[in-house]
């Protein structure tokens, strides 16, 4: 269906310039630590970006692999002490990275769900939602231990469950960015860092809401 076409070119073009904001932040970055974090925020946004075409099933376990890493990398950090920690410091940073470990998590979990629907039917998260969002559990829960992905019979409802999940996380950084706007403290640390602040916000909460969206096609 059309809606559903211009849903899936709505959520490339919006992962799309995610990923572009990330590279642009890592570029920028003096820190190797955040030059790597900032890297891995952009591939998770381009690996969501090509679940929705079935582009890279050849790679899915590779993709697998490495947001896996990516998951432990962010967990490490933020349960690391402070005097080893140089990205997540403040009890603030410790939550960010926490956050991100579970996006990292999420969407390996996606490619593993989409491993499972991709081996019955070859299509991607698009050919779902032409479909009918709501019909596409049926396809995943048919697939056979044997094709590598997830065959879960609970797994709408794990859908469900991460729908909600990151959806919610949407709206928590959406809260915080209208909180930084609003804000009248420390106008010169606003000037010099704000805008960059804000602008990570913003894409947080859009990454979080098309997670939700791509779960959602799931369920």
């Amino acid at each position: 269906m059309f809606e559903f076409a211009a849903i899936a070119w709505t959520l490339t073009a919006v992962l799309s310039l995610s990923a572009g904001f990330y590279v642009v932040q890592a570029l920028r970055s003096q820190q190797i630590m955040s030059r790597i974090n900032h890297g891995l925020s952009a591939l998770m946004n381009v690996v969501m970006a090509s679940m929705l075409w079935h582009l890279g099933a050849t790679t899915m376990l590779v993709q697998i692999a490495v947001l896996t890493f990516a998951a432990l990398w962010f967990v490490l950090q933020a349960v690391a002490r402070p005097e080893l920690k140089t990205l997540c410091p403040s009890h603030r940073g410790r939550l960010k990275c926490a956050y991100h470990s579970i996006s990292m998590a999420g969407a390996a979990l996606m490619v593993a769900m989409m491993m499972g629907h991709a081996a019955s039917a070859g299509t991607g998260i698009l050919a779902q939602s032409q479909t009918g969002l709501a019909g596409s559990h049926h396809t995943m829960a048919a697939s056979s231990p044997s094709t590598g992905g997830i065959a879960l019979a609970d797994a709408p409802i794990l859908a469900i469950v991460l729908t909600t999940l990151f959806g919610a996380a949407a709206v928590v950084f959406v809260v915080l960015q209208a909180r930084r706007q609003l804000s009248k403290t420390s106008h010169r640390t606003w000037a010099a860092r704000g805008h960059s602040v804000r602008a990570e916000h913003g894409f947080e909460a859009i990454g979080a809401a098309a997670m939700a969206v791509m779960f959602a096609a799931m369920a």
